[in-house]
């Protein structure tokens, strides 16, 4: 009789560790959602131009680029406990500043605290999930999405409470630091053991080598190329998906805010559906239907006049780009075996021109037109596309 017991408890824990470490993803993406719907507010609020609006989302990614190498390095030395819980303390205290400021400078400092602290608290925790079970990459990483899926709907959501309350993005920035702090506390019972004692007799110098030997490696690089070009349709649009319709399409800051809602809601519902269907459609077929759909929905989306269709685009937009980043996320993690905090190490690398394209796409806006920097989106799917279709004879997935 004593056999469930023993085989029910560790079941439990590492339940309770998964459910703990997607919350901690759910909780980012909360206050990314929130913050994509409140771009009219805050720029109204603090002044803003299109070109310092583009500084907030490049420039802190950069220097984060700088910083989270060495965090990715030490989470494979058997420091990664030491590291995520002072990440969430960071977290939380970013959060606290960006609610407390009344101009660019220190909305920009906050932003510039964010960001690593994120790649310590978050990005760490997701590598601890893919060390979980190294056999269900993309399961996981599905999960993961669906997660920050949760998360980026309901942080919008929470934005238009909070705006009826009268408490306003600043409120809003408050509770989520809150809201981190307690998930710390529940953070700190996880054991990081297991992880720890796999990684302990690894050096930093010897990460560092590892780090640079991966990203000599083919698949890694083309795994690291295709998510910095999937981003042009995830995180690079919804940035400005907001100011687009205020300022292209002529709606209201609550209108928009709806838009944002929309793209999130749907692509909840994607994350949703992509679990089972990975049981049944490899990763990368799916991926390359899914791309050719946004090759044609976007230019769909940008043309038509009524709002109501491109609302009803917007959500076909959000539906069919679900699981571009779980997928080719499970695909670097599967290229670097035992590897990964050093994910974390090459994506920050790799990622420095990417960072870039925020800024650069806010230059254009600034100087031309928000509806042309709408049109270089377009990048994102005929990378894929390429992308995928040059390694077609030699990944049998597809």
């Amino acid at each position: 009789m004593p056999r469930p017991s023993t085989v029910t408890r560790p079941v439990s824990k590492v339940t309770f560790a998964v459910l703990v470490l997607l919350t901690i993803e759910f909780l980012d993406e909360f206050v990314f959602g929130a913050r994509e719907a409140a771009w009219p507010w805050i720029r109204a609020e603090l002044g803003l131009g299109y070109a310092q609006i583009g500084m907030l989302l490049s420039l802190p990614s950069i220097s984060s680029s700088v910083i989270e190498p060495f965090l990715g390095i030490l989470g494979d030395t058997g420091r990664r406990r030491a590291l995520v819980l002072g990440g969430g303390l960071a977290f939380a205290l970013s959060l606290s500043l960006t609610a407390a400021s009344q101009g660019f400078a220190l909305l920009l400092l906050s932003f510039v605290l964010f960001y690593p602290a994120s790649g310590a608290f978050v990005s760490l925790s997701q590598a601890t999930l893919m060390d979980s079970d190294p056999t269900r990459h993309e399961g996981n990483m599905a999960r993961w999405a669906l997660a920050g899926s949760l998360g980026v709907v309901t942080g919008p959501l929470a934005l238009s409470a909070g705006a009826a309350l009268g408490i306003g993005w600043r409120g809003m920035y408050l509770l989520s630091a809150g809201l981190a702090l307690a998930l710390l506390a529940v953070a700190w019972r996880l054991p990081y053991t297991r992880h720890q004692e796999a990684a302990g007799s690894n050096s930093f110098r010897a990460g560092i080598t590892q780090a640079l030997c991966a990203l000599r490696q083919r698949p890694v690089l083309r795994w690291l190329t295709l998510l910095q070009c999937s981003d042009l349709m995830l995180d690079v649009l919804l940035g400005f998906l907001a100011l687009y319709f205020v300022d292209v399409v002529g709606v209201t800051p609550a209108r928009a805010g709806a838009a944002v809602a929309i793209w999130t809601g749907v692509g909840l519902v994607g994350d949703l559906l992509l679990i089972p269907l990975l049981k049944r459609v490899p990763g990368l077929r799916y991926l390359r239907w899914s791309a050719a759909c946004e090759l044609i929905l976007l230019p769909a989306f940008l043309l038509v006049p009524p709002v109501w269709a491109k609302f009803v685009l917007l959500g076909l937009l959000g539906l069919f780009n679900a699981g571009w980043y779980s997928i080719l996320k499970a695909q670097l993690y599967s290229a670097m075996p035992g590897q990964s905090g050093t994910v974390m190490t090459v994506s920050n690398l790799f990622g420095l021109v990417g960072y870039l394209i925020p800024l650069g796409l806010g230059l254009v806006a600034e100087q031309f037109d928000l509806r042309v920097t709408m049109w270089l989106l377009l990048i994102g799917p005929v990378a894929l596309l390429v992308g995928l279709k040059i390694d077609n004879n030699r990944d049998t997935a597809l």
